[in-house]
């Protein structure tokens, strides 16, 4: 699946999965990574960021289910 992606598709694929494994830590342990690495400010942008890569993501699955209809 990876392959098929364009390079903006790859970035945010790897860009949500890292949100995942940080809102899995969150979850479990109470412990936000991203902030704890980076502090509060960069932290609220990386997850802007990463919450946009999500919604890239969400518009190409779209374009592509619309394409096969």
């Amino acid at each position: 699946m990876v392959r098929e992606m364009d390079l903006y598709s790859q970035i945010a694929f790897a860009l949500v999965l890292i949100g995942g494994i940080c809102w899995g830590l969150a979850g479990l342990f109470n412990f936000e990574l991203v902030t704890g690495i980076f502090g509060n400010l960069i932290g609220r942008i990386i997850y802007v960021v990463i919450g946009v890569a999500a919604g890239w993501l969400c518009y190409k699955i779209y374009v592509e289910k619309m394409k096969k209809v």
